[in-house]
């Protein structure tokens, strides 16, 4: 009744919307990740639950143009210099990913079902691919796409994506269906794959660069998001044309304009359509997700789906410990990476146009790897604590007394600066930290950083605080209180002891505690932004300064009477407000 016309489409929209909304509200609440809420919702939605929309097969086709544009944005992060660094991650951890979970998978399906050994390597090979779509998301909301651990899951998925061609292909080869083997041979297809990318290398450097300088000599916003979805379409839509990954032309683009000045602003762009699109994708496979193939042999699909986990978590995890990862890392890699994939639909359709499955084992195979991709927010959930725990005192160097004249706890981007401006001042520095991706990637800067809680006195006592004339606390958050400074300074009264707070109610809390100086962490950039806007809008220096003296007494007094209060909203009436301004001015 709702198939036909405008109203139907609103009303379909409407409930997918809808339900969309409530289930992946409730499970990011719940720590379970918008993935999972997207496919549940659709599980409900459709034709098999409450089917209150349906057309899942036209919708995922739509839809696949999210993943599309999560490998253009991807691609605006690495400019082709970082791209190249990644090669041996790339071509080496993503090829033997492929080959090995490919085979063992086969072995899995070939020993514990009646198909044949053709049928089972087509449907372990797809199963060999992991979510792009649910992976790197993951990464990009938790920060760490650009860690080395972010590095090494993105090189996999992207040599995942690389391997999409041969793996139609082998399906082909094959292939009991005539007409399926009408296409061109692999050899074939590789050489048009290195045409396409190398054609797609020039028109970003000759045709689509010239375009964005163009666009950004007008100034015309509404331009730049015409101009950027027409770059990914038209990547997409060259490599489509020659059959092979739209993601990876899409991909491709994103790489050639990954240096250029634009692109932060394509990715802003970009941005809203691919969370909407990859939202309509994961909807789409929870509508598809065939139930009553699942009631009938649940045990089989259940059963596929963890040995699928397993073999796809313990041989990545081991080629993470041949590369040399902690343990714990390659732990992660390998729960991150083990479900099956959205590239599993196609090649599980491939196979049965193939005639080497049937649709019933389509199905069979896509309800497990819907069902696995359910897993992963589970997995990285219940192992966070085994893959957190004491990684420092058996991966990590803990600190040790050097003779530094000052401690750093904390090497953020706030303790960066302070530790670069004391050693440009030639003061040697211990710097530690708790955070195990950030130290390895300040060791690739060459700056040797410290695993340890640096609140504990036992550590600072080993790192030298006995003999450190500073300690500088760059903690983001409210990791002080007053009672660790007590101790430090009980433990170390030689030692000045510096503070970065995170507000004025943690100045409050701490105002009873020994320290020597303190700072708020966004004050002073805040009033040097404020000082350049005042400049920009044409006011005198003289202004200026007596605006930012007018401020840093009035917000002194404040402070004050809040500490003598012992409550942060004290004093309210001394805030600087407009209306004030203006009575003054009217008076």
């Amino acid at each position: 009744m709702h198939e036909g016309g405008g109203a139907g489409y609103l009303y379909e929209g409407l409930v997918l919307l809808g339900f969309a909304l409530g289930f992946v509200l409730l499970f990011r609440r719940l720590g379970l990740g918008a993935t999972l809420g997207y496919l549940v919702a659709g599980a409900v939605v459709g034709p098999q639950v409450l089917a209150l929309a349906g057309g899942a097969e036209t919708k995922i086709q739509f839809a696949d143009f999210g993943i599309t544009l999560l490998l253009f944005v991807v691609g605006l992060e690495l400019a082709p210099a970082r791209l190249m660094r990644l090669r041996r991650e790339i071509f080496g951890l993503g090829l033997a990913q492929v080959v090995l979970c490919g085979l063992a998978l086969t072995v899995v399906i070939g020993l514990a079902t009646p198909f044949t050994w053709a049928a089972a390597l087509a449907l372990g090979l797809p199963l060999a691919l992991s979510s792009t779509a649910q992976v790197l998301p993951m990464l990009q909301s938790a920060g760490r796409l650009r860690t080395p651990f972010g590095e090494r899951a993105f090189s996999v998925l992207l040599f995942q994506d690389l391997s999409i061609i041969p793996l139609i292909t082998v399906i082909a080869a094959l292939s009991r269906n005539p007409a399926s083997q009408e296409g061109p041979p692999g050899w074939q297809l590789a050489l048009m794959t290195i045409a396409a990318i190398a054609g797609l290398i020039a028109a970003g450097r000759f045709l689509i660069r010239p375009l964005f300088r163009l666009i950004g000599s007008i100034g015309e916003r509404e331009m730049f998001i015409v101009a950027a979805l027409f770059t990914v379409i038209a990547s997409a839509a060259l490599m489509e044309v020659l059959g092979l990954s739209t993601a990876l032309g899409a991909f491709i683009a994103g790489v050639m304009l990954a240096d250029t000045p634009y692109r932060h602003e394509l990715e802003s762009d970009i941005e809203p359509f691919r969370s909407i699109l990859l939202g309509l994708f994961f909807l789409s496979v929870g509508m598809m997700l065939d139930l009553s193939a699942i009631a009938e042999r649940p045990l089989f699909v259940i059963g596929m789906a963890l040995a699928l986990i397993a073999t796809k978590a313990i041989v990545i995890g081991g080629l993470g410990l041949a590369m040399k990862m902690p343990w714990r890392s390659a732990l992660a890699l390998g729960l991150l990476l083990s479900q099956g994939g959205e590239f599993g639909f196609v090649l599980f359709a491939q196979a049965q146009n193939g005639l080497l499955i049937e649709p019933q084992a389509a199905s069979l195979f896509g309800a497990v790897v819907t069902l696995s991709m359910a897993t992963t927010p589970f997995l990285m959930m219940i192992t966070a604590p085994l893959r957190r725990t004491s990684a420092s005192t058996e991966e990590r160097e803990g600190p040790r007394a050097d003779g530094a004249t000052a401690l750093v706890i904390g090497y953020g981007r706030f303790g960066q600066t302070v530790a670069q401006m004391l050693i440009a001042s030639d003061i040697p520095v211990t710097l530690i930290d708790t955070d195990t991706e950030m130290i390895d990637v300040a060791g690739e800067f060459g700056s040797k950083v410290y695993f340890g809680d640096g609140t504990r006195i036992d550590l600072l006592r080993q790192a030298g605080a006995g003999e450190a004339t500073i300690i500088c606390f760059c903690l983001d958050g409210k990791q002080l209180d007053a009672g660790v400074l007590e101790a430090v300074h009980e433990a170390f009264p030689q030692a000045r002891v510096f503070v970065r707070a995170y507000d004025r109610r943690t100045l409050i809390d701490l105002r009873d505690a020994p320290h020597d100086y303190a700072v708020r962490e966004l004050m002073e950039s805040a009033v040097a932004m404020a000082r350049a806007a005042l400049d920009a809008l044409g006011d005198s220096q003289q202004n200026i300064d007596e605006a930012e003296h007018q401020y840093r007494q009035t917000d002194a007094e404040r402070l004050d009477a809040q500490l003598e209060a012992g409550d942060y909203r004290a004093a309210r009436e001394m805030v600087i407000r407009q209306q004030q301004r203006l009575a003054n001015r009217d008076s």
